[in-house]
């Protein structure tokens, strides 16, 4: 038996965990369909980028006992190839309507009805049902929980947010992480230690009434070999201190760099020289670059750790 189960999963959630659960709990098989960045803005608010997304859903689905497999989707219907031999669909009270449909459209090309498996919804904290909304705007935690340490990125990057997420849930547990627009103070193209400087600028800019700030500030350095990027992180908590930490750097090719030498912004050399528009909210030069191996928020993670390091022992 081959089930299905679907979604944007924006901020995988309680909510989500549980239809994913289930769709173990009643296939031998699962197909997870993960929406495209288009799909998913038409219906959304805010889009997590499809990288993240998938990313965030192979590390839940790691040492699962059954066979799985994540699908790009454009429509409600999936790719047929793949969706056609399945059994069973597996969706919320909200989607119930949506796999109504997609037994129409099967019974229009003669293929068997889909069992439907109905989940019934998780609420948070408020007793209304937990969503991506919610935690993304900081309203509660990932878990649906208000009561959490509270963290302000200085940064719309969503990149950016989620590494600080996803190292923070690692040390905290429950964390809740807002989005603050800051300003980091420094040129579009941090040089050298202005970098460290931008990083500190956001995190002090952000801090407001929460538990902590983070400033994270990605800059180039010229170094005996060629130039690299580095990546800072400074963070501050409500008594003042502040502890700063760098990620693992890499060197760019000679050809972007002597663009960048020029004037240029990595972003804007990046797309001179290879024709695809870079951005920190995708996978970031670095993706392009090592062709995937590495990615922008796998580095943030790094930085932030480091920045955490100063403070671990009074946890």
């Amino acid at each position: 038996m081959i089930s299905i189960v679907a979604g944007t999963f924006n901020i995988l959630h309680e909510g989500h965990k549980k239809l994913i659960e289930k769709a173990f709990e009643v296939g031998d098989e699962v197909l997870i369909g993960l929406t495209t960045d288009g799909m998913a803005a038409g219906t959304k608010g805010e889009v997590v980028p499809f990288y993240l997304r998938k990313k965030e859903l192979e590390t839940l689905l790691k040492g699962a006992d059954k066979s799985w497999e994540i699908v790009e989707i454009n429509d409600i219907y999936g790719p047929k190839e793949k969706a056609d031999s399945a059994d069973i669909i597996v969706v919320s009270e909200e989607t119930f309507k949506n796999a109504e449909e997609v037994n129409r459209e099967r019974g229009s090309r003669g293929v068997r009805p889909l069992k439907i498996v109905i989940v019934p919804f998780v609420n948070a904290y408020n007793s209304e049902k937990i969503c991506s909304t919610g935690i993304m705007t900081g309203e509660y935690s990932r878990s649906g929980n208000n009561n959490a340490v509270r963290i302000a990125v200085g940064s719309t990057n969503r990149v950016k947010i989620e590494a600080v997420r996803t190292v923070m849930e690692k040390v905290f547990g429950n964390v809740i992480v807002i989005s603050a627009d800051v300003k980091s103070g420094v040129s579009d193209q941090p040089r050298e230690l202005e970098t460290r400087t931008g990083a500190i600028n956001r995190a002090t800019s952000a801090l407001g009434d929460n538990d902590l700030s983070v400033g994270i500030e990605a800059g180039v350095f010229i170094t005996e070999d060629g130039l690299y990027d580095f990546q800072y992180c400074a963070i501050l908590d409500r008594d003042g201190k502040m502890t700063v930490g760098v990620g693992p750097g890499f060197r760019y090719p000679d050809d972007v760099a002597a663009l960048v030498s020029n004037g240029m912004t990595v972003g804007d050399a990046i797309h001179k020289l290879y024709g695809d528009p870079v951005s920190g909210k995708k996978q970031g030069a670095v993706g392009l670059l090592s062709k995937g191996l590495l990615d922008r928020k796998t580095l943030t993670e790094q930085s932030v750790t480091a920045a955490m390091i100063p403070r671990m022992k009074d946890l």
